[in-house]
């Protein structure tokens, strides 16, 4: 069975990138390496700090965007595994 993954960079600014893939391994290499023009590209070198197996694409794509629209004390609290956190976050404490 194939797995679709979410990750989540820390990049050298700070700053989070949130993606989807099916191949994590071969998807961190390519930020890793800047070959392609992304967000990354000039924010290396970047850090694997999360990653989320799923079942579809579908999944992952849709929990993809939901992370991309939290704030960033919620996808640290997602990252440390702070789950008090990321819910007292959720509900807007």
């Amino acid at each position: 069975m194939e797995c679709f993954y979410v990750y989540i960079l820390k990049c050298s600014d700070g700053s989070y990138y949130t993606g989807h893939t099916d191949d994590l391994e071969r998807r961190v290499a390519e930020h890793m390496s800047g070959i392609f023009e992304t967000y990354t590209a000039s924010r290396l070198p970047i850090e694997l700090v999360f990653n989320q197996a799923f079942e579809s694409r579908e999944e992952a794509f849709n929990i993809e965007r939901r992370i991309k629209g939290w704030t960033r004390r919620k996808k640290e609290a997602l990252i440390a595994n702070n789950m008090d956190l990321l819910i007292k976050y959720a509900k807007g404490s």
